[in-house]
């Protein structure tokens, strides 16, 4: 299982916390030093089944500054996929990834019933 996160991030921080409190095994990978490529979040969307949106961390400064909330609707899915890879700091995180599922953002609920 691969756990990609952001170090400062606070959710991530959580997540992390959570992973070593159920002693769930992973192996981790910094986003922005490792950004995820333009393969593998298209491999991820496809098997997440989520939105592509899903993927972008709308809350972030730069999502916010490039105004992607009024530039995402009309630009193709390939567009979205290549403008995620080319910075960790427009994706959604914390990710989750292994063989079987690949989950978005913390929500302990979902966590659990997925992982435990």
């Amino acid at each position: 299982m691969l756990f990609i996160q952001y170090p400062k991030c606070s959710t991530c921080q959580k997540a992390k916390k959570w992973l070593e409190a159920h002693q769930i095994e992973y192996s981790q990978r910094h986003m922005t030093e490792e950004n995820p490529s333009y393969e593998e979040l298209k491999q991820w969307h496809e098997k997440s089944g989520l939105p592509l949106k899903r993927f972008f961390n709308t809350s972030g400064v730069m999502y916010k500054d490039m105004k992607l909330k009024d530039k995402l609707p009309s630009m193709s899915e390939e567009e979205q996929l290549k403008l995620l890879a080319s910075n960790g700091m427009l994706v959604k995180r914390p990710i989750i990834a292994d063989r079987d599922q690949i989950l978005v953002g913390f929500k302990e609920a979902e966590w659990a019933e997925k992982l435990l």
